[in-house]
């Protein structure tokens, strides 16, 4: 019986544990604050780097854009007859926003099975993964944070297409995402030395 009970305990907490997602930082626009909240962020993007190439600011400056740091991010519904809350408007969600079709591809090129788009470390490996894949397929440099950013909105056919010229809020976003990419960058290069090291049994 005692056992049955530490049971029903285990799962309840797996299952709350699932449910809740960490809050977003309390400094979103300064990256040695973040890290310093959230050491496990810093982890999870230094791995990313070291396995994709993709820089953290990069990293970052992407998240912050799509979800401003919310785990369970989702696109404004939209309007019927302009007032009734209707559909949304894409199957977005999550830290990165990805797209559900996307995420599977994710998941299947990289036998990741038990990914959430809810998990941050899922969230910026996924990044990571649509980086590099654009830099193998359209040649786009893994620190370019406009274009890569321009290729994560349109897809890299769209971004071939050059789709993005006919929509200048998003070329208007791109540059704000690279100007975020770069104040991370020099933020952390001023704080990094500082920042709490990956302990050792903490394995990537």
């Amino acid at each position: 019986m005692q056992y049955r009970y530490r049971l029903v305990l285990l799962f309840m907490a797996i299952f709350i544990a699932g449910c809740s997602t960490t809050p977003p930082p309390r400094q979103p626009s300064n990256i040695c604050s973040i890290f310093r909240q959230y050491p496990q962020w810093y982890w999870d993007t230094q791995g990313v780097k070291r396995r994709w190439g993709v820089p953290i600011a990069v990293q970052m400056a992407i998240i912050h854009q799509e979800s401003a740091f919310k785990g369970k991010a989702l696109p404004a519904r939209t309007k019927l007859l302009w007032i009734i809350p209707w559909t949304r408007p894409s199957s977005a969600y999550g830290y990165t926003q990805a797209l559900k079709q996307t995420w599977k591809r994710y998941k299947r090129e990289n036998g990741r099975v038990w990914v959430s788009r809810t998990d941050f470390g899922d969230a910026v490996d996924f990044i990571g993964w649509y980086v590099n894949t654009a830099h193998r397929r359209v040649g786009i440099s893994k620190y370019d944070a406009y274009n890569i950013y321009l290729a994560y909105h349109e897809g890299m056919g769209g971004f071939k297409r050059k789709t993005y010229l006919r929509k200048r809020w998003l070329v208007s976003v791109a540059q704000k995402v690279k100007r975020r990419a770069i104040r991370y960058q020099a933020q952390l290069r001023r704080c990094q030395r500082s920042l709490p090291s990956k302990p050792w049994y903490k394995i990537w």
